[in-house]
């Protein structure tokens, strides 16, 4: 089995009669990209802090690299990469000077310095821009220079928490690519955000927080399945029997509709198990299907779900 990174059993943080963490539980394990969801509040950021040693866990236990972060907390930091919502540079330095200043903070060696830091300005779209003053910088110039600034010393896990939240679509994308690109060099992650669409992209598995709790954890389509969230399912018949299919499939109690290319229809809310039983009965009325094609629900499918359940409770 893969090492665990980081190990929570049971943590619990509170301020003063706010309860942040409520006794949650989750690993990541070495190489893996886990996604912490929340809205707001929901404890996300709680749980980073905890894990940089940054505070005290009011109960349970917390393990980083198998090190305890408020004992090893300076071990800890010194084998992770963080990057927040606010990237905290010093703006009147030029972004060359700031990944300096890092570097000798990591204790990077002079010789390695001159070599990985005009790398990372390469890597991450800075190099004309490296010797300008970071107070020039737009917020996504910012952001690939903070995420440039975690990886000097060539951390073992990242810790990103919400980095694309300030960003315009295009910045956003940017570092999203720059994400991905690290996931595929094998890198251990921890992104917390409460973007769906990001979470789906960029991470192996979910882990979504409800006001300090663990509500469900695991890969979107594990989770849809184990919710019953219903998907899309496109259907192609012969164009001509397209009225008969639709009034088939109302006569089944099924919603659909016709699609502008002829002979396509998509009916919604299906389930898995729902899909033989829906095309065994239009064969049955006559009605040629010549493809059939079910869209997994989503990752805000999954959310929209729990939150309803949660309502209803």
């Amino acid at each position: 089995m893969p090492e665990a990174i980081v190990q929570v059993s049971g943590l619990e943080r509170r301020f003063g009669e706010t309860v942040a963490l409520g006794g949650i539980s989750f690993a990541v394990t070495a190489g893996e990209v886990v996604g912490l969801l929340g809205h707001n509040g929901a404890g996300k950021t709680t749980t980073i802090r905890l894990l940089l040693g940054l505070l005290t866990p009011h109960g349970g236990t917390v393990r980083v690299f198998g090190m305890e972060p408020v004992v090893d907390g300076e071990r800890v930091r010194a084998r992770t990469g963080v990057v927040g919502e606010s990237p905290g540079l010093d703006e009147r330095l030029t972004a060359r000077e700031v990944l300096q200043v890092f570097a000798d903070l990591y204790d990077v060696p002079p010789a390695l310095q001159r070599t990985r830091i005009p790398e990372l300005l390469e890597q991450f779209g800075l190099a004309e821009a490296a010797d300008r003053r970071v107070g020039t910088f737009s917020a996504g110039m910012r952001q690939r220079l903070a995420l440039a600034r975690c990886l000097l010393h060539d951390p073992e896990l990242l810790l990103l928490d919400e980095p694309t939240t300030a960003l315009d679509p295009v910045a956003a994308h940017q570092v999203r690519e720059l994400i991905a690109e690290r996931r595929r060099e094998g890198r251990t992650i921890l992104l917390a955000t409460h973007n769906l669409d990001e979470a789906e992209r960029l991470c192996d598995r979910v882990i979504i927080l409800e006001r300090g709790r663990v509500l469900v954890e695991g890969h979107p389509r594990e989770l849809a399945a184990a919710l019953g969230v219903p998907a899309q399912l496109t259907v192609e018949v012969e164009p001509v029997a397209i009225g008969q299919a639709l009034e088939g499939l109302r006569w089944l109690g099924m919603t659909a509709r016709s699609e502008p290319e002829p002979g396509r229809l998509t009916v919604e809310r299906v389930t898995r198990s729902q899909v033989p039983e829906l095309v065994a009965a239009l064969v049955e009325t006559g009605v040629p299907v010549y493809g059939v094609a079910l869209q997994a629900p989503s990752l805000e499918d999954v959310y929209l779900a729990l939150h309803q359940r949660a309502s209803r409770r």
